[in-house]
């Protein structure tokens, strides 16, 4: 085992385990579909999802579920639902309480099988809907991970994402790029004040909405996972 000190604490750095192909779809249930990485000796789990034009093999997905692994969460990266059904395309306005629904499935199923806290999220609409769906039912999980929330469409920035934040009572971890259309670090440090739980942002610098450019791939995941220790780690 290697210790690897960060700024606050530490986070073990592990073997990772094979990764597996993870479908769940009983009769009656949202369903589940993606790749678990599993962290020997884990102590929670993650659910990450992906952006409106994505799916699970982003390549930040990826990168960040290995280096979750490493340190010691069991880390499902996952299609939702509206992705099963069709393998391109934006989701539309009613796609939203289904893919919650998916994403409640995933981190139910996850819960069930790995002890230790649970931690959901993901990228811009991804991570919107992890959003919503913790602050409608907070037991769910110990905390967000959002990357690039999309705080507004870009050009419209009176037209806030901001509804739910009054009621996130979950302690909420923040990533945006300084140069992101769909919202300033600006914008986003006052819209964070809504939320009653803590939470916190920490901005990437030069980075547009898809965080990760050629420049930065090897920084970007690093960062965001020394900086959820980091969050997640403060008493």
């Amino acid at each position: 085992m290697i210790i690897k000190f960060f700024e606050r604490g530490y986070i073990r750095v592990l073997a990772t385990a094979e990764i597996q192909a993870f479908v769940n779809h009983p009769p009656g249930e949202a369903p589940v579909r993606g790749f678990l990485h599993p962290a020997p000796g884990s102590t929670g789990v993650m659910v990450l999802t992906h952006g409106a034009g994505g799916n699970c093999n982003a390549p930040l997905l990826v990168a960040l579920a290995e280096l979750f692994s490493r340190s010691g969460l069991s880390v499902l990266r996952c299609d939702l639902p509206y992705r099963q059904r069709r393998p391109h395309g934006p989701p539309s306005p009613s796609d939203a309480k289904v893919d919650q629904a998916g994403l409640r499935r995933a981190i139910t199923v996850l819960r069930e099988q790995v002890p230790g806290r649970a931690f959901l999220g993901g990228t811009s609409y991804g991570g919107r809907q992890a959003s919503m769906l913790v602050a409608s039912e907070p037991s769910l999980a110990e905390g967000l991970l959002l990357l690039s929330y999309p705080l507004h469409p870009p050009g419209r920035a009176t037209q806030l994402r901001t509804a739910h934040f009054s009621t996130l009572r979950t302690p909420s971890l923040f990533i945006s790029g300084t140069r992101d259309a769909f919202g300033s670090i600006e914008e986003l440090q006052d819209a964070i004040k809504l939320i009653p739980a803590r939470a916190k942002l920490v901005p990437v610098e030069g980075a547009a909405h898809g965080l990760m450019t050629n420049s930065n791939r090897s920084d970007v995941p690093k960062l965001v996972v020394e900086s959820f220790w980091s969050f997640f780690t403060q008493e």
